[in-house]
């Protein structure tokens, strides 16, 4: 054990580490010798008892765990939410951003299977692996429109959504924002996948698909909306990677950022 003599009193003393358990110690012993006092004895002890409160709200080092304020948590899980759509969409939206990730690539619509395997056994499976491209070259296109959307559903979350999910999993906001903002996200983006189902090509080749299929003799007739199966596949690969920067912001100092996140979700 580590001591030290006080050069005035010739004592002996503690070292700084001894030091701080003797004062949690104190307080303790400080804490336990109010609650033997008289119930008669008011006043000052009341101050005693605020105080003893707040010394067990303190650990060791002197560092405080108060609970944050409503509007830190606010804030704090706002940020956390517009940083991890940001990371998300940026990711998503990039090149091959579907196309190259096995978790979330677009395959093509059920309906369609048996039409790539019918022209697999003719040897035209590159048009089917063509327009397989094309659906998911038309989600990365389309992602960056729901940073907006996203941004607006995270403003417009209440004190009391805000709470649950605070309290919640690690993916709760983000099953929030699913539950609650599929059918906007929907709206907002099916134009955009439409255009860019035409824009890349996916419109031109599913019928060139389509007339060498039907060309096959005896086949059945199939159909499929391309830009239903795009945009929901879009989604899920959207909340899939949500879920999962929500999760990490909460969990990894890495991924905190800012100072607010730090202070929210450091603890």
């Amino acid at each position: 054990m580590g001591i030290t003599t006080h050069a005035l009193y010739g004592r002996v003393l503690p070292t700084n580490s001894e030091t701080v358990c003797m004062k949690h110690l104190l307080r303790l012993a400080m804490i336990t010798a109010f609650l033997a006092l008289p119930a008669g004895i008011a006043g000052a002890q009341m101050d005693f008892l605020k105080r003893g409160k707040d010394l067990l709200r303190e650990v060791p080092g002197g560092q405080s765990t108060q609970q944050l304020s409503n509007a830190e948590i606010g804030a704090g899980l706002r940020e956390a939410l517009k940083v991890g759509a940001q990371r998300v969409v940026g990711q998503v939206g990039a090149t091959d951003g579907f196309n190259g990730d096995p978790a979330i690539h677009i395959p093509l619509p059920e309906s369609l299977q048996r039409v790539q395997s019918t022209l697999a056994r003719v040897g035209l499976s590159s048009m089917t692996d063509d327009l397989e491209l094309r659906l998911n070259r038309a989600a990365e296109a389309a992602a960056p429109e729901a940073q907006a959307v996203f941004w607006q559903a995270i403003d417009e979350m209440t004190w009391d959504d805000v709470r649950e999910i605070f309290d919640g999993p690690d993916d709760a906001a983000t099953r929030y924002l699913e539950r609650t903002m599929s059918s906007p996200l929907a709206t907002r983006m099916k134009p955009i996948v439409d255009a860019n189902l035409a824009e890349v090509g996916a419109v031109r080749a599913y019928d060139q698909v389509m007339g060498r299929y039907k060309a096959v003799p005896f086949v059945p007739d199939v159909k499929a909306d391309l830009t239903q199966h795009v945009l929901e596949r879009a989604l899920q690969g959207l909340f899939h990677y949500l879920a999962q920067e929500e999760a990490a912001i909460r969990r990894d100092p890495a991924k905190q950022t800012t100072d607010l996140l730090k202070k929210v979700f450091g603890g």
